[in-house]
């Protein structure tokens, strides 16, 4: 199985960050996954609040779960209600279908794990995640475009 390594996923937090350092952003958290589904890294700035991690896992859970960027997630899920109740209910609750939760490829266009991201405006939770993806060098796939 191919997936993101440790170095990988320490990239895409710590360039996300700074992103969100440079834009003044509230406190993020950041969540990536393996290829798998375990976790890899987990970073919560100071002062982000205490339903950061869980968000940030859900947003990027529910993405890698379901093949599609949590962006496309929020836009089918508006769409089918019905559907996404019951994802609700299989996945136990992890799934967050918001923007923010984005798949990382590699240039094949192989899914190697996926990073969610919570803290601020869904929008700019995102736009850090893909800046952290493409400073490792790595391809971002949020979804559908915006």
């Amino acid at each position: 199985m191919t997936t993101i390594t440790l170095d990988q996923a320490t990239q895409v937090v710590d360039a996300g960050l700074r992103h969100a350092r440079e834009l003044g952003l509230n406190p993020l958290t950041f969540a990536v996954l393996d290829a798998g589904g375990h976790m890899v890294v987990l970073k919560r700035e100071d002062t982000s609040g205490i339903l950061r991690p869980d968000i940030a896992y859900g947003k990027a859970w529910g993405a890698l779960g379901m093949g599609h960027g949590s962006r496309s997630l929020a836009q089918r899920a508006e769409k089918a209600p019905a559907f996404f109740t019951a994802l609700a209910s299989v996945s136990q609750g992890r799934m967050i279908p918001v923007p923010g939760g984005v798949l990382i490829r590699n240039a094949a266009g192989a899914v190697l794990g996926a990073v969610g991201v919570s803290g601020d405006m869904p929008d700019n939770d995102e736009a850090c995640a893909v800046y952290g993806i493409e400073s490792a060098r790595l391809v971002a796939d949020p979804g559908l475009a915006h």
